[in-house]
């Protein structure tokens, strides 16, 4: 069986590859510090983890039996919608719909960004993340993982799957964005939802 930490470790790092967060943290980096964008960007992924581990500690103390179907119907549904997904794509495709919301994010942005200090850029490269995770799938997985799993390993597993997709896209994410399949991604994003369906299931 898979232990949270690792559930939580993959489904993170495969979910956020080209995801929408990823591409804004690559075409910050191309302007700004790396460092900078890092610290910003896993410092929002790190804050929505914790605001969706707490909440799913809460939905916790909903009976186990609601929580144990809720998951597996979850999981299965956004398996089942990624394949989808993936089977209508062709199969040289690349995320560049996603690419160009994240540009268009990134170039707003910059214009309302007046002063280009080191705190400034933090800042930006904080809520853009912020804003641009909440409600993703990501998040409601993760709300799903701590209803039944230990709060600590879901959050750590998590944040170091977010560290290693924002380490990626900051350091040679300008390499990957046109390389990345997004059929690939989404199948093995649809693969494992549906993997984690089925061990909820059996658990």
């Amino acid at each position: 069986m898979l232990t949270a930490f690792t559930a939580s470790l993959l489904l993170i790092t495969v979910s956020e590859l080209g995801d929408k967060t990823f591409f804004i943290a690559v075409i910050l980096a191309m302007h700004h510090s790396r460092r900078l964008i890092f610290s910003g960007v896993l410092a929002a992924l790190a804050a929505m983890t914790i605001l969706s581990v707490i909440a799913g500690q809460v939905l916790g103390l909903i009976p186990k039996i609601y929580i144990h179907y809720i998951e597996i119907l979850l999981f299965m549904s956004f398996g089942i919608k990624l394949l989808y997904d993936a089977s209508r794509m062709p199969a040289d495709s690349c995320a560049t719909e996603v690419v160009e919301e994240a540009k268009t994010a990134v170039a707003e942005a910059e214009l309302e960004l007046s002063r280009k200090n080191n705190i400034a850029v933090l800042i930006k490269a904080f809520m853009m993340t912020f804003v641009a995770e909440w409600g993703d799938r990501t998040q409601i997985a993760t709300i799903a993982l701590a209803t039944s799993y230990s709060p600590m390993a879901v959050t750590t597993g998590s944040i170091v799957g977010h560290a290693i997709c924002t380490a990626i896209a900051v350091v040679g994410g300008r390499m990957l964005a046109g390389r990345i399949s997004e059929r690939t991604i989404t199948l093995i994003g649809g693969c494992l939802f549906l993997i984690f369906g089925a061990v909820v299931a059996m658990e």
